[in-house]
């Protein structure tokens, strides 16, 4: 089979048809760079995706997962559990804040945010409260499955089909770059109330502390901390989606870290084992998980997954867990996602960029159109820099072992390619 026809046969999410056989192929992966089929090297500043924290091929993962392999490769969690899971789960309780005790391993971010609604809106049933309304924003993402999509009002998710409950959706009261004004919290706090107090009693609010694919919106200091009051003011459960931001990436170990607040559940995924194996936890508090004595059927939790909390993917997520603290890597996100904050944010006011946010090692560039930001993209890779471009925002979070001189690079890039995109937009004399 020749490789026009493999790439003809594989089909590849979230990509127009027509262009899957043009892609990049990556081929290689050492540290904080990959390899394309030509050979050529490239820093990973799409790591954030994926490999959130330990870089490509660490080998104390690649050894963890290869120990486990020959000792235990998974067995059904429905009949019984295993060391890795129990270790796992026993080390989340005491990195997370409160009584954020009880965690539940899966294998994706979508399966998590699934999980966390149903145990949410079952948790009011135990009660005996039929409370199944949920809040979120209305550019937030959660995932792909049908009921993550339902969540978001993002273009690209929204689908015909009947919502499975009532969703709130609340949207942003500015653009993502005038997100960090007083007045802009205070809106975005009055939204929330405002859908607080509209319609029966909520059963919960979803959000991640960073929007991610809604335009790498970084939330105005405070919001979560006012929200957090709000939910207990209406008794509805607060969910923090982690997914993205959780293990490091916004240079705290959780993005909720950042306002000192404890949410009731908070899903988990890609950096719990560093991209390495799929992986996702959703940990509730202790009297979450006690109200299911109550769940009229089995008195525990209708929902799971054969391979949930494979033992392997734990045993790797433990050995990440390790990792990040012998290598200092949440602290090594902070620095240089100043770093790179400070270093991009030299281009704003150039005819291509429109400005510049982040929070850790998540940082965006808002291009000054979608085809400017196309341009840039490609410059940058073209000066060996991987980076994710979407609606002219290119979203850079470099893996959490990015060295100073990795970061620069990345800073060059950008340098580069704003200043081809401004020389070429001068008029010919």
């Amino acid at each position: 089979m020749s490789d026009t026809t493999r790439a003809s046969v594989l089909w590849r999410p979230w990509t127009p048809i027509t262009q899957q056989a043009q892609s990049l192929r990556i081929v290689e992966a050492r540290g904080n760079r990959v390899r394309d089929e030509d050979g050529k090297w490239y820093i990973d500043a799409i790591s954030g995706v994926l490999n959130a924290s330990c870089g490509h091929a660490h080998p104390k993962l690649i050894d963890a997962a290869t120990r486990q392999m020959g000792q235990l490769v998974h067995y059904d969690p429905m009949v019984t559990s295993h060391d890795p899971a129990e270790k796992l789960a026993s080390r989340l309780a005491d990195i997370l804040p409160g009584e954020l005790n009880e965690t539940l391993l899966l294998n994706s971010g979508s399966e998590a945010t699934e999980a966390a609604v149903r145990i949410a809106l079952q948790y009011w049933r135990n009660l005996g409260e039929d409370r199944n309304r949920v809040i979120t924003f209305e550019a937030g993402y959660h995932g792909s499955t049908f009921l993550c999509q339902k969540l978001s009002g993002l273009p690209f998710t929204v689908s015909e089909w009947t919502e499975p409950f009532p969703i709130d959706r609340v949207p942003l009261p500015a653009p993502a770059s005038r997100m960090q004004t007083q007045e802009a919290a205070d809106a975005l706090v009055a939204g929330f109330e405002q859908a607080l107090r509209s319609g029966p009693p909520a059963a919960a609010v979803i959000v991640e502390p960073l929007l991610g694919l809604g335009g790498c919106v970084v939330l105005p200091s405070g919001f979560l901390s006012r929200l957090r009051s709000l939910c207990d003011e209406h008794g509805a459960l607060l969910i923090l989606d982690e997914v993205f931001c959780g293990f490091g990436r916004t240079g705290r170990m959780f993005g909720f870290d950042h306002e000192g607040i404890t949410p009731d559940l908070v899903t988990m995924s890609k950096g719990i084992s560093g991209g390495y194996l799929p992986l996702a936890a959703v940990t509730v508090t202790s009297g979450i998980k006690q109200s299911f004595l109550s769940e009229p059927l089995v008195q525990g939790l209708r929902y799971g997954h054969t391979t949930g909390g494979h033992a392997v993917a734990a045993a790797v997520a433990n050995t990440v867990l390790d990792v990040m603290s012998e290598e200092g890597l949440v602290e090594n996100s902070a620095a240089q996602g100043r770093r790179l904050l400070e270093g991009l944010g030299r281009f704003t006011g150039s005819s291509l960029v429109a400005g510049v946010r982040g929070l850790g090692l998540v940082v965006a560039l808002e291009a000054s159109s979608v085809e400017a930001g196309e341009a840039i993209a490609v410059t940058m890779a073209a000066e060996g820099v991987m980076a994710r471009h979407e609606r002219g925002v290119i979203r850079i979070a470099p893996p959490l072992t990015i060295s100073t001189e990795e970061t620069d690079q990345i800073v060059d890039a950008v340098r580069v390619a704003v200043g081809q995109g401004a020389a070429a937009a001068q008029p010919v004399r």
